[in-house]
């Protein structure tokens, strides 16, 4: 029996593992606007939030400036990065365990939609998802709310009383709450205890194992 039937997922950090083709990324970034950060760990920060405002917030980048690191991000990031990345352990038969289920499984990241695609297709994923929802190049859809607001609207029959959102950051229960859904943090992702305690998710699981238990009683 399914705890929910209409299941919002995150991406990086919650399906795949994208450390390397993301840090990697904000390396080159920095070192086409003269920044040289040698140490990937402390990039970590920059999985799962909007770009534009966490170059901002950890650089001190005025909006232009920003905006111009996105494009040199990306530069690397459509060719090579993309594909730096894995799947966790679990996740396709966990997926599949929630489609035989009856599940209707949605994505919804901040990652730009079309990537988002590409991501899912090259692991095989994509067939597990009813809808796909990313943030857009124009910047219209940005914010996880936003991405949320996107993926609903293309639900059939949805319920938000049988919805959930799962995510590693606190950006995905911040959106969960902002639609006024339960919310699941996983902790093999980026996020600590204690910003998914803080953000108020409804449950916290150590692993892939363990959202199953929760999803499937």
């Amino acid at each position: 029996m399914m705890k929910y039937k209409y299941i919002l997922f995150d991406l990086d950090g919650t399906l795949t593992e994208p450390e390397e083709g993301i840090t990697k990324c904000i390396q080159y970034a920095l070192s086409k606007l003269g920044i040289d950060e040698p140490d990937r760990k402390k990039l970590c920060k920059f999985i799962g939030p909007p770009l534009v405002p966490a170059f901002m917030e950890h650089y001190g980048f005025d909006e232009p400036t920003a905006r111009q690191a996105l494009l040199y991000y990306r530069e690397r990031f459509l060719v090579k990065g993309i594909y730096e990345n894995k799947v966790y352990d679990g996740i396709p038969e966990l997926l599949k365990r929630l489609k035989e289920a009856g599940g209707v499984l949605c994505l919804a990241t901040t990652k730009p939609e079309p990537q988002a695609k590409e991501v899912l297709r090259h692991f095989n994923l994509a067939p597990f998802f009813d809808v796909i929802a990313g943030s857009d190049l124009n910047e219209t859809v940005v914010e996880k709310p936003d991405v949320m607001r996107l993926a609903i609207s293309r639900v059939a029959g949805y319920n938000p009383e049988e919805a959930v959102m799962i995510g590693d950051r606190k950006f995905d229960i911040e959106g969960a709450k902002v639609h006024k859904i339960d919310s699941v943090g996983v902790l093999y992702g980026h996020g600590d205890l204690e910003e998914l305690q803080n953000a108020g998710a409804n449950y916290i699981v150590q692993s892939v194992q363990e959202l199953c238990k929760l999803l499937l009683n």
